[in-house]
């Protein structure tokens, strides 16, 4: 028995429908965003307890997490290629399955003490957060097409909340004294229902994305199928050779080392730097990140007023004029309102430049990928060099290198111009 036919829609009620799918996986995105940062925060909170457990240095275990970063760094390069050929959901879900199967894999390692089996669950987080958080950033970018209005920066504000969600219940479940183990397979398990329930809401990546873009009315058919979106003509080792990309993969570099120093060192600063108590060191930790997340929830509105170059223009002197007040003032509430100037201006340079990197969406997996990796760099480099020359100046004296990639991506601000879909640049 067959059903009677729907009477054809408008083109109204099409886009209204259309706008409604996208506005589910604004959300559905969000929410992902929201729990790579809750899962990553609340391991981190508690790594005092892993450094315990396993009966380790400072130094060791800087070690041992360092094997999770050279995971992520490896992985990152596959992404692109990975993403374009089975899709986005199927990524992302392999992220959160890697991610809480290493979650079990480490919690095994510290109920048998042994660190090679927890270094190995590290090696495995590292693969799965690198998927995890490529992926979503493509996600991402293609709901930000199709809306049609930048909201990159709100996903990155979703990260922020989960990382202070994640941080406040790791600490929470510290102080009760709850076994490590019982916290990761609780955390894996509300991650494997997130990542079978939320995903499916995501839009299929395709070329012609964008809501209201002309382009996709006129649209070819052999250029929309979303097997060929992301990617890059010649393989994914193009977007290597891509020189607008570099230039952005250099400006998210600076970006990434401006936001790391600030989470890793701005509360050391102030107590090694001016007798101030650890808890005074945390409050201006608390600004810092605050004026982050505020900043990237509401920046949306100011990149679409301004243009993205401007935008990253003033971040970067935000940044470079917050770093400089706070590294070289000499009373704790002059560092404050520099923590809070440095806040503001490394909230929006690193979804600006994922943003800048998907602006064609036919290659935006091989290019985020890209720009991922090259920002992924800061994250190992930054903290030990910057940790070597605080012993060798000072740490506030040491966070001053920082405004040299700060002072770089100032100048090449201007890479992240947008670029309109299928418009060719130079490799």
């Amino acid at each position: 028995m067959s059903l009677p036919e729907d009477p054809p829609a408008t083109a109204a009620s099409a886009t209204q429908s259309e706008r409604a799918v996208v506005r589910r996986a604004a959300i559905a995105t969000f929410i992902i965003f929201a729990t790579n940062g809750f899962i990553f925060a609340s391991w981190a909170a508690r790594i005092p307890a892993v450094t315990e457990t396993l009966s380790l240095s400072t130094g060791e275990m800087g070690l041992v997490l360092l094997i999770g970063a050279i995971g992520s760094l490896c992985a990152m390069p596959l992404v692109g290629p990975v993403s374009a050929k089975v899709g986005i959901v199927p990524t992302v879900r392999l992220g959160g399955v890697l991610a809480v199967a290493a979650g079990g894999t480490i919690a095994a390692g510290l109920l048998a003490q042994s660190v090679v089996v927890v270094a190995a669950g590290l090696a495995v987080f590292g693969v799965g957060i690198a998927f995890w958080d490529v992926a979503q950033n493509i996600e991402g970018a293609d709901v930000e097409h199709r809306l049609g209005r930048t909201i990159m920066p709100q996903f990155h504000a979703g990260f922020s909340g989960g990382a202070v969600l994640g941080a406040l219940v790791g600490a929470g479940l510290s102080a009760l004294g709850v076994p490590l183990p019982v916290h990761l397979a609780a955390i894996m398990l509300a991650v494997l229902l997130i990542m079978v329930v939320v995903p499916r809401h995501f839009v299929p990546l395709t070329v012609h994305s964008a809501v209201g873009v002309a382009e996709a009315a006129e649209g070819t058919a052999d250029d929309a199928s979303p097997a060929s979106a992301g990617k890059e003509p010649g393989g994914a080792l193009a977007a290597w050779t891509h020189r607008r990309t570099l230039l952005i993969g250099v400006v998210v570099l600076g970006a990434t080392l401006t936001e790391g120093a600030g989470n890793d060192w701005i509360s050391k600063g102030v107590v090694d730097g001016l007798g101030t108590s650890e808890a005074a060191g945390a409050a201006l930790f608390a600004l810092f990140v605050g004026a982050m997340t505020v900043a990237r929830w509401y920046g949306g509105r100011i990149i679409d007023r301004l243009g993205r170059v401007t935008a990253l223009r003033l971040s970067m002197v935000s940044a470079l004029v917050g770093l400089a007040l706070y590294s070289l003032s000499g009373t704790y509430w002059l560092s404050a309102v520099g923590a809070l100037l440095w806040g503001l201006g490394a909230a929006l340079a690193f979804p600006m430049g994922m943003s800048a990197a998907s602006d064609d969406p036919r290659h935006a997996a091989a290019r985020v990928s890209v720009v991922s990796t090259i920002g992924y760099v800061a994250f190992l480099a930054g903290p030990p060099f910057l940790g070597f020359l605080g012993d060798q100046v000072g740490l506030r004296l040491a966070l001053l290198a920082i405004l040299v990639p700060i002072a770089v991506a100032l100048v090449l601000a201007g890479a992240t111009r947008k670029e309109a879909p299928g418009q060719t640049t130079a490799p």
